[in-house]
């Protein structure tokens, strides 16, 4: 009968610690202030032998800050044998395995079993997880907002997902809103806000080196004579030549459809300096516009300006989406019928795939390079005979996704709805701008009957 674990608070400097038994045992200097300031929270486990010495089998490195921390004493669980560590995580990996176990339940167990020592690839291991699933638990467990997120009953994912826009307010409500009501557009929503803040964030370091250069940044420029801040452009200087980059006395930070900016000169209070309206547009037969935008012009193109926005983030979600569902064991159900219909019906699907991309589709190393006709998949394919078929899947889906633009939502084409329609049929969740292409099929069939 085993004995029953005793605990007991030991100096840290007379524990022994075998060597090479964690080679990640690396203290860091945060890690090691913390244990000096808080102590060691969780009992390492240890087993007395019967000369006396206490050998530390779960917990090394915390032994190790500990003794760098000077601490006087740590808890030390003392167990009967080095067998009954082992004990310890199969009971845990146990509890893990259960039918019944929620996600929050899952997260907390390998918890647990990170806080006595064992690595993220250990306990994937065990309990037949991959390891980006551990780390992804620990990583929301390691959070207040991911701890809280998985105490309501979250999925690990969405718990991830709130951890990481926990400083955002605005964004963390809306995701919460969307977990509840409408759990499929999650992964939709949050590429959204990630290239949102992407975008934000690459506006304030442009604005901040401009400014940095003395250079005058201004908010608004206008497009007709009624504004006071013009393009150089649009302008023509007092000799009747039209003005150039020299003649801006500021700059107005321009975003493209991709949510990249750059900047744009303009002359603010042009009208004063001697400016006049330069009227062409870009081949000398049409003016430049007068007065401001119709409140319609704006909404069009604030819709086609989001859409784009929403399209591109799709984008990104639709192509994750194909490379989790190569990932898995098996070819999704009725690709051979997908691939065969894409070649013969679409034959642009074959020809002009992006080899980047499918190869990052399959999950083949990608190496940049500057070669000619370079192309991974194809490289990827001479490398191994195994799983052909997830390599023609690939194939045709980067031959699809490079027949979509930003605005295809604009003038939906049956290639898309083909292409949009296999991956819902497969457990893909089309964003809104996606189903303005799918819903086009409807109409289209309504039209014909």
């Amino acid at each position: 009968m085993n004995a029953t674990p005793t605990l007991e608070m030991i100096d840290p400097a007379t524990l022994t610690v075998d060597v090479n038994v964690r080679k990640d045992a690396a203290l860091t200097a945060d890690f090691i202030a913390s244990i000096k300031e808080h102590g060691v929270m969780e009992p390492v486990i240890a087993h007395r032998k019967d000369d006396g010495t206490v050998h530390v089998l779960i917990g090394q490195r915390r032994t190790r800050a500990a003794v760098e921390a000077e601490r006087d004493s740590i808890p030390v669980m003392i167990i009967e044998s080095p067998e009954e560590a082992d004990r310890i995580v199969a009971q845990v990996v146990e509890n893990i395995q259960r039918a019944e176990l929620t996600e929050a339940d899952e997260a907390e167990a390998y918890h647990q079993l990170s806080l006595i020592g064992v690595s993220a690839a250990a306990i994937a291991k065990k309990t037949g997880r991959t390891k980006t699933t551990v780390e992804g638990a620990l990583k929301a467990k390691s959070t207040d907002t991911g701890a809280d997120a998985l105490g309501k009953g979250y999925t690990i994912e969405a718990a991830l997902i709130l951890a990481e826009f926990e400083s955002n307010e605005e964004a963390t409500a809306q995701l919460e809103s969307v977990i509840m009501d409408e759990p499929d557009m999650l992964a939709h929503v949050t590429q959204r806000l990630r290239d949102k803040r992407d975008r934000a964030a690459a506006l304030a370091a442009l604005t901040a080196e401009l400014e940095a250069a003395g250079t005058l940044v201004v908010s608004e420029c206008g497009y007709g004579e009624d504004s006071d801040t013009l393009r150089v452009t649009s302008l023509k200087k007092a000799d009747g030549e039209p003005a150039t980059d020299e003649d801006g006395n500021a700059v107005y930070i321009e975003t493209d459809y991709r949510g990249e900016h750059s900047a744009a000169a303009v002359v603010t209070g042009w009208k004063d300096l001697g400016f006049t309206p330069r009227y062409y547009n870009g081949y000398g037969t049409a003016p430049t516009p007068k007065g401001p935008m119709t409140e319609e012009q704006k909404a069009e193109r604030k819709t086609l300006i989001e859409n784009n926005k929403l399209m591109l983030s799709a984008t990104t979600v639709r192509r994750d989406f194909v490379k989790s569902l190569l990932a898995r064991k098996q070819a999704p159900k009725g690709w051979q019928y997908f691939t065969v219909h894409a070649i013969t019906h679409h034959s642009e699907t074959a020809s002009g795939y992006d080899g980047k991309v499918a190869a990052e589709m399959v999950g083949a190393k990608v190496q940049e390079s500057n070669a000619w006709a370079w192309n991974p998949l194809r490289d990827h394919v001479a490398k191994t005979t195994a799983r052909p078929e997830f390599s023609l899947i690939a194939l045709v889906c980067a031959g699809y996704e490079k027949t979509i633009a930003k605005d295809s939502w604009r003038s939906p084409s049956q290639t898309h709805r083909d292409y949009l329609k296999q991956l819902v049929l497969w457990g893909y969740t089309a964003s809104e701008v996606e189903q303005i292409i799918l819903d086009s099929g409807t109409s289209a069939e309504v039209d014909d009957a």
